[in-house]
């Protein structure tokens, strides 16, 4: 049992990811078309879209590899951190592992994200989103073990990311790339998210 409660959480936590990928593709959206109000701007921090790419083994690989540096500094981080020094922390293990930047590094990531959001977790093939949530959406509510409490917060979270509007995938051979190396994207990134 807690094997379904493990893959149903790595898998919402894949789905999440993405439906907060969709979000940031559709805020900027908005950003674009709203007009900019007239009083004082303040600075508030944006999420920045995630600009499709063709992926190389090279890029996976790299994000593999810098996966564990990046965790180890993101969960030392301060309540305060001074982003200079983050940035160029998080800017040296990019560098470090063939990214020209976090940036890039980011990207890459969630170019990843949105591919890996689409395998199914019990096949690893890849279905697409929606019918990933879908399915999960099923496996809690035929789960007779979780609590009603959680089995509500798991299926209002699920039927959120099922209404999110997920960007359709531009670069095909990304989805073989992925699965190619789906194991250990699911277990990097999965992992990352729980």
């Amino acid at each position: 049992m807690h094997e379904f409660v493990r893959s149903v959480a790595a898998a919402l936590s894949v789905v999440c990811l993405a439906a907060a990928i969709a979000i940031a593709f559709a805020g900027d959206a908005l950003n674009q078309t709203a007009p900019a109000p007239q009083a004082a701007p303040t600075q508030q921090p944006t999420v920045k879209p995630v600009k499709q790419m063709a992926l190389t083994d090279k890029q996976i690989e790299g994000v593999l590899a810098a996966q564990k540096d990046m965790e180890e500094i993101t969960a030392k981080l301060p309540n305060n951190p001074t982003p200079d020094k983050i940035t160029a922390q998080l800017d040296g293990v990019a560098r470090k592992n063939g990214f020209a930047s976090y940036d890039e590094y980011t990207n890459v990531v969630g170019n990843i994200s949105i591919v890996l959001a689409g395998f199914d977790p019990a096949t690893k093939q890849y279905v697409g989103t929606d019918a990933v949530i879908k399915a999960q959406i099923a496996q809690v509510k035929a789960n007779k073990e979780m609590s009603p409490s959680d089995k509500k917060e798991a299926l209002a979270e699920l039927n959120d990311a099922l209404k999110a509007p997920v960007p359709p995938i531009e670069n095909k051979g990304n989805i073989d790339l992925v699965a190619k190396y789906y194991d250990k994207l699911a277990d990097a990134l999965g992992d990352d998210q729980q």
